[in-house]
């Protein structure tokens, strides 16, 4: 069986409680789109990964279900809880509650399909992933909901057909899938370094930035770069009611996620139709400002959900 595991991360702190928004939503400008009245109301998103906290105050309200694919818990497909703390905390940057407590995710009104296929070491394999894109696909709410966004921060050298497979099926249903670029990144941004699925074209690749829009060192580049978004010293929900700073394109993609849900709630709410997956992807890039890389660094360039109201002003005449 072929492995896939987490992208290494870094754990920098762990807090008994805070409340504030974390600087990594901040930085992507989501309270923006919070104040024109969209959260993410609706959209699932489905988290591949370690499993979840779910009884975590911030996430509690936000777990519309879930699924075991690991031996873990005795196999029991109805026990998704998380025994390594990665998943929880990309859970939370993408949807923790807006509650007066703890910390606010970027679509705090998303609701989260939670698919553990990662062990407490924060191991798995590709089948198990491939399984779980397949699970998220063809996955049916109560009243009728799909997933809309599948959230990946783990990874693995080798290409996988099957997995590509599933991948490009989950985007035939125009489900915008997210990938973590990779931490094997050397500093040098002519060189290739690639992780599978963030490598496949299919997917939303997400590099790394710091809190001051710099590149992150570990961060992978490669041609199939999207875009960038802030993976260092992010606060998030974390493991028994706690929150913690992690590092890593991990946590990067979670708030590329969570903004697929805002875009797509506000294009439903403008254009009284679903988005195909095309439509969702150019608006995100639309969302993107050059930090002066290179393309097979930066990709489009960086996660600004106000974006477009910069590029209107810079287009005006009169400016």
């Amino acid at each position: 069986m072929s492995k896939i595991k987490l992208i290494p991360y870094k754990l920098e702190e762990v807090r008994k409680d805070t409340k504030e928004i974390p600087p990594g939503v901040e930085l992507i400008q989501a309270p923006a789109f919070w104040k024109k009245g969209y959260y993410g109301d609706h959209i699932v998103v489905a988290v591949i990964d370690t499993g979840c906290q779910t009884g975590h105050p911030d996430l509690q309200e936000r777990i519309i279900g879930g699924y075991n694919f690991t031996e873990d818990y005795g196999g029991d497909p109805n026990v998704f809880l998380d025994n390594n703390g990665h998943g929880t905390h990309v859970c939370g940057t993408i949807a923790a509650t807006e509650n007066d407590q703890g910390v606010v995710g970027v679509a705090p009104k998303a609701k989260l399909l939670v698919l553990k296929v990662l062990n407490g070491n924060g191991e798995g394999t590709v089948e198990s992933v491939t399984k779980a894109i397949q699970y998220a696909t063809k996955w049916r709410g109560k009243n009728g909901e799909k997933v809309r966004v599948i959230s990946m921060s783990l990874g693995g050298p080798e290409d996988n057909p099957e997995l590509h497979k599933a991948i490009q099926e989950a985007v035939k249903q125009n489900i915008v899938v997210v990938c973590a670029a990779g931490n094997e990144g050397d500093g040098d941004g002519t060189t290739n370094e690639y992780s599978y699925p963030g490598a496949y074209s299919e997917v939303v690749e997400v590099g790394s930035v710091d809190l001051n829009k710099r590149l992150s060192r570990f961060s992978n580049t490669n041609d199939e770069i999207d875009l960038l978004a802030p993976g260092e010293k992010i606060l998030s929900t974390y493991p028994t009611n706690q929150f913690a700073v992690l590092t890593g394109t991990s946590m990067a993609t979670p708030h590329v996620s969570g903004a697929v849900a805002l875009l797509i709630q506000q294009f439903e709410a403008e254009n009284k139709r679903t988005p195909t997956e095309p439509e969702v992807y150019e608006l995100l890039i639309q969302h993107t400002v050059s930090l002066g890389y290179s393309k097979k660094e930066q990709g489009n360039g960086l996660l600004q959900l106000q974006a477009e109201v910069k590029e209107c002003e810079k287009s005006s005449p009169n400016l």
